[in-house]
């Protein structure tokens, strides 16, 4: 039962008023790497799962928190270690921010801190940053990880069930890559 988990592709996550095809494609064409990478259009896709299910269980501002899932990784030059990833993807908000989000300043200013420092390892007790970072986070079975609960900082992250089913959608695909004859 379990083997059959991963031969099953996700389900693209509903558009919504942010995530929209012009915006995915704009942001697309942004990203330098491989969309089918570790950090590609899957992964972002994923955060934004993740990050509408906890919005769900903490409130916190959905909107803030799809435009994380989409950005937060845009500015990568590789898959590896890009320590300044976040602050070139923060500083691109400024440049395209007055054509594609429509948020109000205190909404950028949490949308630009969550993907500054998305990668450090913090915690915080804004609980929209913290849901992006959560989001994130349990996003990396893709790299053969499992989240440590020690660095999620809402309640239903660190629930152990859905902990074990973000783990196990982290290494699902929205595309079978798989020939089949």
């Amino acid at each position: 039962m379990l083997l059959n988990l991963f031969k099953q592709t996700l389900e693209l996550p509903t558009k919504s008023h942010i995530v929209t095809q012009p915006y995915v494609d704009f942001l697309a064409r942004q990203f330098e790497l491989s969309h089918s990478g570790f950090h590609g259009l899957e992964h972002w896709f994923r955060t934004l799962i993740n990050g509408r299910l906890i919005a769900r269980e903490t409130g916190a501002d959905q909107d803030v928190i799809e435009h994380f899932a989409l950005i937060h990784d845009v500015m990568r030059n590789n898959e590896d270690e890009d320590i300044q990833h976040g602050n070139r993807a923060a500083e691109f908000i400024d440049v395209f921010a007055k054509d594609w989000i429509h948020l109000s300043n205190d909404q950028i200013e949490q949308l630009k801190e969550a993907v500054r420092y998305h990668s450090m390892g913090r915690l915080t007790r804004d609980i929209t940053i913290q849901s992006c970072w959560d989001a994130d986070r349990l996003d990396l079975g893709r790299v053969g990880i499992r989240p440590n609960s020690t660095y999620l900082g809402t309640k239903i992250a660190r629930d152990s069930e859905f902990l074990e089913a973000a783990y196990q959608r982290s290494k699902q695909r929205f595309v079978d890559y798989s020939f089949r004859r």
